[in-house]
């Protein structure tokens, strides 16, 4: 064994364990301390949020009522331990109904709570479930507010649906042993790109989820290069090809048809944006010259863009109804406006073509998998990124197709109202796409239920 040499300097040693240790409490100290700023930041915007909030409120009255919820200041739970399920808004709520509808049938002693940040996924709630499941605004990610809500409600799961992604509220279950799932979950290029830049906040929120279910092997694999750990993944396939079609709609959808004449043409344009329903406007205007029976359908993705809308097809010149004031479009109509909710799968229903909104501008599209499941033909702008996997899926199937711009989605409705076979055999392809997909209802049923102790 050799001394040290005269004068040299004595140096502890460090085993590999201490060092790992020091690691970990190191690591776990950035990232509380991301948190932290993260956390600060929030408390800073908030007066913002809440002022624009605010002013939404001017065409949307129903953003200015329940903020208590919104920190947290729900009613407080009574009786057994409830399955928190949070659906940002109207498209993920949608998507999650058959699920909850499963475990209400399956499990009716095991309540459910539904929570969403916007009104309008709130009146998606109410007018599916009425009171068989409790409603409430999500608790902005702020840890007092947080707080309150999981004191009051007291989950036994929290289950996200797609990719609603909070490091607080991820962070606050996993303090209080809540077991957290995403299903349907999507990961986009672009939304990984963006979560990538903050690594320091969303790889240690990735790390405290229990399981994510991903709609593809691709989504999947963004996930776990941005932390999430391989065997929390499971690929089940997007739910929302498990989609039905409401028991009345047949006998719904005869009595419009009859009401403004079977014979006619009918285009739908619907969970449009602003710009797109003026981009409508104007392709309805120009087929009038060689189809002047033709009806449109305008159906705005936002409530209070509705009387907008309207106001726009009347500016226009056209003979518009407004379906909220129980007007029936009849033969003479030549607009009509879907300003309810909860229609809209009967109007996809009565329509012959369909175009899916949120395309044509810089939105990511919207579910193209509702009308396919009515049969229908379906048309989509360039812009689809929300649903690449599926719209790509569907356009190999030739089962729609997409357009790069106005002129483009013009001349495919008139191809297809001069070839009705040509638009029935695009619905037929559509309908055998989902058929052919389903089943992932079911794998991410399972998983709700095994979290949630079921």
């Amino acid at each position: 064994m050799h001394s040290p040499a005269v004068g040299a300097p004595i140096i502890p040693s460090v085993s590999r364990s201490d060092n790992g240790r020091l690691l970990f409490y190191l690591r776990k100290l950035i990232n509380r301390m991301a948190r932290l700023l993260y956390t600060l930041v929030f408390y800073c915007l908030t007066p913002i949020i809440l002022l624009k909030l605010w002013l939404r409120g001017k065409k949307a009255p129903e953003y200015r009522l329940r903020w208590a919820e919104r920190f947290g200041l729900v009613k407080w739970w009574q009786g057994e331990r409830p399955i928190w399920i949070h659906a940002v808004s109207l498209g993920e709520t949608i998507a999650v109904i058959p699920l909850v509808e499963r475990l209400l049938q399956e499990h009716p002693d095991i309540p459910v709570i539904i929570t969403s940040m916007t009104p309008t996924g709130s009146a998606r709630v109410l007018a599916q479930f009425g009171a068989r499941v409790q409603h409430c605004y999500c608790p902005y990610d702020l840890p007092d507010a947080l707080s309150r809500f999981h004191q009051r409600i007291q989950p036994r799961s929290c289950v996200i649906v797609e990719t609603e992604l909070w490091p607080n509220l991820i962070h606050s279950c996993k303090r209080r042993d809540i077991p957290v799932s995403v299903i349907n979950a999507r990961l986009s290029s672009r939304s990984a790109r963006g979560y990538g830049k903050v690594s320091w906040l969303s790889r240690p929120m990735l790390q405290n989820i229990s399981r994510i279910a991903v709609q593809n092997s691709d989504d999947g694999e963004r996930f776990i290069e941005l932390g999430l750990g391989a065997e929390k993944l499971e690929v089940t396939g997007s739910i929302k090809f498990d989609i039905s079609v409401p028991a009345d709609n047949d006998e719904r959808i005869s009595e419009l048809r009859e009401a403004w004449g079977c014979e006619r043409p009918v285009l739908i344009g619907a969970s449009t944006h602003d710009n797109e329903d003026q981009q409508l406007l104007e392709i309805y205007t120009n087929l009038q010259s060689r189809y002047n029976n033709l009806l449109l359908i305008l159906v705005p993705r936002h409530p209070e863009r509705f009387a907008e809308v309207y106001d726009q097809s009347v500016k226009a010149g056209w003979h518009t109804c407004r379906r909220s004031l129980g007007q029936l479009p009849t033969h003479d109509c030549q607009v009509y406006i879907g300003d309810t909710m909860g229609d809209l799968m009967l109007l996809y229903g009565a329509a012959d073509i369909v175009f899916v909104g949120g395309s044509l501008i810089e939105r990511g599209g919207h579910n193209p998998l509702e009308p396919a499941v009515l049969s229908k033909p379906v048309l989509m702008g360039a812009n689809y990124f929300n649903f690449n996997q599926i719209v790509s899926h569907m356009e190999q199937e030739l089962a729609l197709q997409t357009v790069a711009d106005k002129r483009e989605l013009q001349r495919a409705v008139a191809e297809l109202i001069e070839h009705p076979e040509q638009a029935r055999a695009m619905g037929m392809r559509g309908r055998q796409c989902i058929d052919a997909n389903r089943g992932a209802l079911e794998k991410q049923l399972q998983l709700v239920k095994q979290l949630s102790g079921i």
